[in-house]
């Protein structure tokens, strides 16, 4: 069983910063893309950021500059660091990863629990 559990969500003030972290723990033979999705209520899921296993980037028009994510693959972690909150990206963040679990084995993708981010005055 793979497993994700994101951290590093709460409270920002506007124009504030909060990090997000995603660790990705049990058997890993390797992973491939991995990145954020988020769902406010009455909302449907939107993809945030993504980053392949080369390091290439994606993001929503909605956060292009203000977000950035990353990688450490030697701890399969990813991160999405935020800046310039604003009250509209309020919602609940999921990490998700595209994880091999054995060399020449499929390639299945995992979530996160969730965590939530609340950007208010």
């Amino acid at each position: 069983q793979v497993r994700l559990v994101e951290s590093g969500g709460g409270l920002a003030q506007p124009g504030g910063s909060l990090r997000l972290s995603c660790a990705a723990s049990g058997f890993v033979f390797s992973i491939d893309a991995m990145g954020w999705y988020r769902q406010a209520p009455g909302n449907q899921r939107e993809l945030v950021a993504r980053i392949d296993s080369g390091g290439n980037t994606n993001y929503a028009d909605s956060v292009k500059g203000r977000f950035t994510i990353s990688r450490d693959d030697a701890k399969n972690m990813v991160y999405l660091q935020m800046n310039s909150l604003k009250p509209e990206d309020t919602a609940v963040y999921f990490c998700y990863a595209f994880v091999k679990r054995l060399p020449g084995g499929s390639v299945n993708d995992y979530w996160g629990q969730g965590t939530q981010v609340t950007v208010s005055s």
